[in-house]
């Protein structure tokens, strides 16, 4: 398991760098969000929750969600100081909401996870991890969800076939293709987006069946895949 500080994203320029061009790079991000903002209203909403935002970045995730329900107490976790800093920006006129600079290792080996949950989110932060990460992290996350509580993930996961992969990920050029035409957007950066994901190290996604297996074998229910888009998906289970 990588040393969160030895990856690109305990760079401040790297983190920034996505986040200004999230809405080019991600595809649907909106409507993930609002796929977000309807499972918490469907399931959850109506009762007090404490929702756990993890690998938060700016905090768009529980900001999402605190717009439509301001009682929510939010805990929001990120490895990159930098990133905590912008979130709770986004999240000052929020009350209900407490930080913690730690990563999914800290998390993983010194369980810093207090209290309970009702509502665990993640989004593109848990396939930086290997499949062993990823378990060890599944199983931290299932001991601290109330009975009944969710975990979604919105994340990429790999094809269960190179055939699958190349298609894929034509279906994400294809997108930031139409997004930056759209915007009136010629950079290079996102030209060669794909190749970066490709190349770099710390990018470690698995397959959907293997997550969703691993999800269930550890004892989660109603485990699904609630959204696909090529290598772009939510999944997640209850407790």
């Amino acid at each position: 398991m990588t040393d969160f500080n030895q990856t690109n994203w305990a760079k401040a320029g790297f983190s920034q760098q996505y986040i200004d061009k999230a809405d080019i790079y991600i595809v649907e991000r909106r409507r993930m969000l609002g796929l977000l903002v309807s499972f918490y209203n469907h399931f959850l909403r109506g009762k007090p929750n404490h929702i756990l935002d993890l690998g938060c970045g700016d905090g768009i995730l529980a900001h999402e969600l605190l717009k439509v329900d301001d009682a929510i107490s939010a805990t929001l976790v990120d490895g990159s100081a930098d990133m905590l800093r912008k979130a709770r920006e986004r999240l000052k006129d929020f009350k209900n909401a407490r930080f913690i600079n730690a990563s999914f290792q800290e998390i993983i080996k010194k369980d810093i996870l207090q209290p309970d949950f009702d509502f665990i989110v993640s989004s593109l932060a848990v396939h930086h991890l290997d499949m062993a990460g990823k378990i060890s992290l599944f199983k931290s996350l299932y001991a601290h969800l109330r009975p009944g509580g969710f975990f979604l993930n919105v994340d990429v996961i790999l094809a269960p076939a190179g055939s699958l992969e190349q298609w894929y990920l034509k279906l994400w050029q294809e997108w930031m293709d139409d997004r930056k035409a759209e915007f009136g957007i010629s950079d290079s950066i996102s030209d060669d987006i794909i190749r970066r994901y490709k190349d770099n190290e710390d990018n470690k996604p698995d397959t959907l069946d293997d997550q969703l297996n691993a999800l269930k074998n550890m004892g989660f229910h109603e485990v699904d895949c609630f959204y696909k888009y090529g290598i772009f998906s939510i999944y997640g289970g209850r407790k």
